[in-house]
Order: C-alpha cells, then structure tokens, then sequence
C-alpha cells in the first residue's frame, strides 16, 4: 500500500452544517479531489489497487505525487470524494427535512427528476470495485461509519434527544445500512441489461428496512 506517514485526512466527513457557496479556493479543491478520485477509479479499474502506484495517480491527474499526498493519506484514499457525493447529498437533505414530510419525500426519492444518478456510472464502477478490493472496502465502510454519526446526530436533534440514545442510534444505523446496501445492489445490477434506478432501489431498501425486524 503506497502511503505517507500518518496524517489527518482531508474534510471529507459530515460535520457541523455550512450555509452559503464554498469560497472560491475551497471549490477548486473540491474540484481537485474529484479528479483525482476519477482517475484513481480508471486506474484501479484497469490495474488493480496493488499494481497502482500513487504515482500513476498523480501522473494522470497533472499533479506530483507530493501534491497528491497533500489531498490524500493513502491512495485507497484517492476514491473517497466519489463514494462521498450520495451522502453529502442524502447528509443535507436530511437536515432540511421538514415535518409532515416522508422520508422518501425529503430524500428525493418520490422525484424522476431529483438527480442523483450524476456520476452514476463512475460510483457504480467504484463500488463494484469495492466488493473485491480490501482497501476500498474498508474506505467505502469507513465512509459508512461516518455517515452513521451524522445521521443520527440529525436523528436525534429532529427528535429532541440524545444521539448517543440507543433507539436514535439503531433508528441511524438502520438507515445507513439499508442506503449502503441499496448502493451495492443498485451497482451490482448497473450493467446488466434491465439496470434500475438508483432513486428505486434506495425507496425498496427503505421499504425493507421498515418492516425488517419480527413483531
């Protein structure tokens, strides 16, 4: 694994919620990262992850491999704002949720136009991917991990309660599994010749997971 001494990743993980467009400096970051994440996704694609070196990487983005280690950790850690724009997307849909509202309703799920399928077939190529690769897995699971902490921290200031509340974390963990498992399967079926929409495959999952437990 090509990696730096250990640092602190990039801001890529949900916390206190920003109103406004990035200053400009901020939006060309974003603007980097992405890049790097899609040519890391074409690389590993044709490669592997072991016969990809960070150099290639940066190589392929324009940038020295010094400058790619400023963006990224590792270059596992190359894919992650990819896998990240479903659920920046989903983080701040939920945090405008407003009452009386559905949770598909909030999520743009009930919407033919809502969107989310921008970049689908890059994120459903990458998410294959990290079925069969461990170190994107466990980015991919980190992410998730992530994602858990900011859903039930909305959870819980929806509700009034604490997030460390067990019903408020089972009620976040639930969901986060149930959207991760709609990604997977939704990636799974993207090539073959009836591929659905993510948007439907997120709504059944959602389904399942309400009527999920016994009783």
């Amino acid at each position: 694994m090509d990696h730096r001494p250990p640092a602190v990743p990039s801001a890529a993980r949900p916390t206190a919620r920003r109103t406004g467009r990035p200053p400009l400096t901020e939006r060309r970051k974003a603007a980097t990262r992405l890049d790097i994440s899609r040519q890391a996704v074409r690389l590993f694609a044709a490669q592997g992850v072991a016969g990809t070196s960070a150099d290639e990487i940066a190589a392929a983005a324009g940038l020295s491999t010094r400058t790619l280690w400023r963006y990224f950790p590792s270059k596992e850690e190359c894919v992650r704002p990819l896998l990240l724009t479903g659920l920046e997307d989903i983080i701040e849909r939920l945090r405008a949720w407003p009452p009386g509202v559905t949770l598909t309703e909030a999520l743009g799920l009930d919407d033919p136009a809502s969107g989310r399928d921008e970049d689908s077939a890059e994120v459903a190529q990458l998410v294959r991917l990290t079925a069969g690769e461990p170190g994107l897995r466990a980015v991919w699971l980190q992410i998730h991990s992530e994602a858990a902490d900011a859903f039930a921290a909305i959870l819980a200031e929806r509700e009034g309660r604490d997030a460390s509340d067990l019903a408020v974390r089972v009620r976040a963990g639930t969901l986060n599994v149930a959207l991760r498992i709609a990604v997977e399967e939704w990636a799974r079926r993207a090539d073959g010749p009836a591929s659905p929409a993510l948007r439907d495959v997120m709504r059944a999952a959602l389904g399942h997971a309400a009527t999920a437990l016994p009783g």
